[in-house]
Formats: structure tokens, C-alpha cells, sequence
């Protein structure tokens, strides 16, 4: 899977706001909501805590995951938020979160939402990756540098 075709400009959010975890994933809801994605933003919000409320979905060096498993998708989304100063998410090495990759799979394919996760894990491993999408200056420019990148 190539993570520049799993997402979008319109789903490419630099400017989250530092809102704390719960303030975090309220605003992705949101916004996947304003886009037509999810008819429910509380109810996505929702889904995202539980998953949270499981373990941090941090993987420590500022990257999370957070994910969960909805109905009414046709097909998973990815969207990519980046918080300029960070987010305590509780990562296991203690250091803010800055940049998340927010994955929303329907709920029957279990499947689909796996390997999505491993292109996503795959892919942040590659050298310089996590620096050069926080240096980006917008969502264009990050959705470029996804197609470049695989």
C-alpha cells in the first residue's frame, strides 16, 4: 500500500490545535465530519477514545497511530495531523506527539484496517521521512511529498 493513495490534501491537517489527547482527537473527528467522511463526529471521537483508552496509540519519537473501526465506511481513510509544539499522548518514551496518522477502517474489514496499519509503520521507519513532513510548509506540500515517497 502506498500511504501517499491512502489519504488526501483535504485530510492533511498542519495546524492541529495542542489541545491535550481528548482535545486531539475531538478536533480529527471534527474535521473528518466537516469533510462528509462520518456522519457523527462525537460518535467517531467516541470509537477513537475507546481504542485510546486501551493504550496510547504513541509509538514514542513524536509519531502516533490512532485508529479504530467504524460502520458505514466504504473504504479506510487516512488522515495526517501535525501539532507544531506537540501533544502529551502519552507515549511510552514521555515525548510530545507531533505528528499522528489517524486511521478510520469500516468495521468489516478488519482485514483492510491491518494492512493499513503496516503500511503506515512501514513507511515512517524510512530515513528522514518524520523530519521532512514536519518541515513542509502546508497540506499540498506534504500530500507531494507522500506521492514522492511511496
Amino acid at each position: 500500500m502506498d500511504l501517499g493513495a491512502l489519504t488526501r490534501p483535504d485530510l492533511i491537517f498542519p495546524d492541529l490545535p495542542a489541545t491535550g489527547r481528548e482535545g486531539l482527537l475531538h478536533a480529527f473527528a471534527g474535521r473528518l465530519a466537516d469533510r462528509g467522511l462520518v456522519d457523527d463526529a462525537a460518535a467517531l471521537f467516541d470509537k477513537l477514545w475507546e481504542r485510546e483508552q486501551l493504550g496510547s496509540t504513541a509509538l514514542g519519537g513524536g509519531i502516533a497511530i490512532p485508529h479504530c473501526k467504524v460502520d458505514g465506511l466504504e473504504s479506510g481513510v487516512v488522515a495526517i495531523g501535525r501539532v507544531a509544539k506537540g501533544v502529551d499522548f502519552g507515549a511510552a518514551d514521555g515525548l510530545p506527539v507531533r505528528l499522528f496518522f489517524l486511521v478510520v477502517s469500516p468495521s468489516r474489514s478488519p482485514a483492510e484496517h491491518l494492512q493499513i496499519l503496516a503500511a503506515i509503520s512501514r513507511w515512517i521507519r524510512g530515513p528522514g521521512r518524520i523530519q521532512a513532513i514536519l518541515e513542509q510548509p502546508d497540506a499540498e506540500a506534504i500530500s507531494a511529498y507522500l506521492h514522492r515517497e511511496g
